[in-house]
């Protein structure tokens, strides 16, 4: 049992409850295939492709890359440590006429918040700011509409993605400072 249970919002109810009675099952398996661009095991193997590329090809970029593996490792472990102390369940096991409009279950019951895959779309965001301008808007509204797939799938509450999403850039940006300190030293002068 967890030491803290969380509650959802009105809010939160009301927008899960619209999607539980507007859906169907082609938004949710188009969200359901969506939402594998978010997820942990994904993107720490896609950060370790490039960690490795890096080494191997742009020695140029290897700051950038050890900054990207390491803040997916973070985020991939720290929503498990947090799911151990918080406990909400998931909208999904709260509605009928959701799953029969193609709603899937998701994941364990109650560990509903923080949304772990909004917690590495935050992390992806705030890191865009690495990048040149349209990239960055790119990255940006993609991290946002991956995001957003988990409470299109019901398997967050809309405040568990925010949330997330916020941890996320948090967790980038604490870690900025120890991953790329030296390459911003050797630019200034």
């Amino acid at each position: 049992m967890a030491l803290v249970t969380v509650k959802p919002t009105r809010m939160d109810t009301a927008i899960a409850n619209e999607i539980a009675h507007n859906t169907n099952s082609g938004v949710e398996h188009a969200a359901q295939a969506m939402t594998w661009g978010a997820d942990e095991h994904v993107l720490v193997a896609l950060a370790t492709v490039g960690w490795l590329y890096t080494r191997l090809r742009r020695p140029q970029n290897r700051r950038i890359a050890d900054h990207v593996l390491v803040v997916s490792l973070a985020t991939a472990v720290l929503p498990h440590i947090l799911k151990s102390v918080f406990d909400q369940t998931r909208p999904d096991r709260l509605t009928a006429s959701g799953h029969g409009r193609g709603v899937p279950y998701s994941g364990r019951p109650r560990d509903a918040f923080p949304s772990g895959h909004a917690v590495h779309m935050g992390a992806l965001a705030s890191a865009a700011g690495l990048l040149p301008p349209a990239s960055r808007r790119l990255a940006r509204s993609i991290a946002v509409t991956l995001s957003l797939t988990r409470v299109a799938l019901l398997a967050h509450w809309a405040s568990d993605v925010v949330a997330g999403f916020t941890l996320g850039v948090i967790v980038e940006r604490a870690i900025r400072p120890f991953t790329l300190a030296g390459s911003r030293q050797r630019a200034r002068p």
